[in-house]
């Protein structure tokens, strides 16, 4: 147990505990580790547990009603955005304990991955101002914390989300739906008006730095820097889109110069044949979708390491 540095005076928070998150370890998490841990920093938890059916939203809500300003989510990413995008204009301020599959906000953040670490971060943190996302595809508009994937891997990640938390017999499935997507033609209007056109069957769109399998695609704190950051996968085959999937991308890898990174306040993004759009997880539906970036919308507790500046790179405005 890591000892509490900072005793100056008792913090409240909700604790939003999710029991299913990494499912895949080991020795799963208990809510009574966490409680405790909690406790030894002098941080009282009121505990809300996700489950399927709950009312997160309302137990948020409440919680904010009752005047807790602090609420520290232990679960995965999909579980962190969500109560991301229900804090997003409030004054209160979003603490992580990473216990997922992939963790990417946690990495972004410069959460540790281990547990009384990340609980003792709760109180040495820095507290910064965090962007969001807003996508908006047909009537469905959708906060997001990570960001959003159109064409292929929104096609992908329900199969793939099941595979790395555990169900192997999805590889069948994921091979099926790559070789019977079709790439489309892909538009892009940017801030200014600027238009980019090409053929392919991926576009990402992110708020955090790290994404997939913990893949650096923009600088360290490009979660607060008012833009959003573009990968278009343009004119690629699928064999090479398997490769990228499997090796990666990002600021730390050789990549092909068909592989473009744009940065924007806002975006439209139209496909012919119109292809998939999901954000954080979340089905949008298909057709066209407008993102555009909240600036500052949440507060969250950051390791302060992620806040040296750190210059992009390969990064085109």
């Amino acid at each position: 147990m890591i000892p509490n540095l900072n005793k100056k005076h008792t913090l409240h928070a909700k604790l939003i505990f999710n029991p299913s998150a990494g499912a895949a370890r080991a020795h799963p998490i208990e809510i009574v580790d966490i409680i405790h841990e909690l406790q030894s920093q002098r941080i009282v938890p009121e505990p809300f547990l996700v489950e399927p059916g709950c009312d997160l939203e309302g137990a948020v809500r409440k919680a904010l009603d009752q005047g807790f300003r602090l609420f520290v989510v232990c679960g995965g990413d999909g579980t962190i955005s969500s109560v991301a995008r229900l804090l997003s204009g409030t004054d209160a301020t979003l603490g992580v304990i990473p216990i997922g599959t992939q963790n990417n906000v946690p990495l972004s953040f410069g959460i540790p991955d281990d547990i009384p670490e990340a609980i003792a971060l709760l109180r040495t943190g820095k507290r910064v101002k965090v962007d969001l996302g807003r996508a908006t595809c047909g009537k469905t508009v959708l906060t997001f914390l990570e960001g959003v994937s159109i064409g292929l891997v929104a096609e992908l990640f329900p199969t793939v989300d099941d595979f790395q938390h555990g169900n192997l017999n999805k590889i069948g499935e994921i091979f099926k739906t790559l070789t019977s997507s079709p790439p489309a033609e892909i538009s892009l209007f940017m801030d200014q008006k600027k238009k980019l056109q090409d053929t392919g069957h991926v576009v990402l769109v992110t708020n955090m730095p790290f994404i997939g399998f913990h893949y650096q695609v923009s600088p360290a704190k490009s979660f607060r820097d008012g833009f959003l950051d573009v990968i278009h996968l343009a004119d690629l085959t699928k064999m090479e889109l398997l490769k990228y999937i499997f090796q990666g991308i990002g600021m730390d890898r050789p990549e092909d110069p068909r592989i473009k990174h744009l940065r924007v306040r806002k975006l439209v993004i139209d496909t012919n044949p119109a292809m998939n759009v999901m954000a954080d997880g979340i089905d949008l539906g298909t057709g066209q979708v407008t993102i555009e970036v909240l600036h500052h919308a949440i507060t969250a507790i950051v390791n302060p390491i992620v806040m040296r500046p750190l210059a992009a790179k390969n990064i085109d405005e």
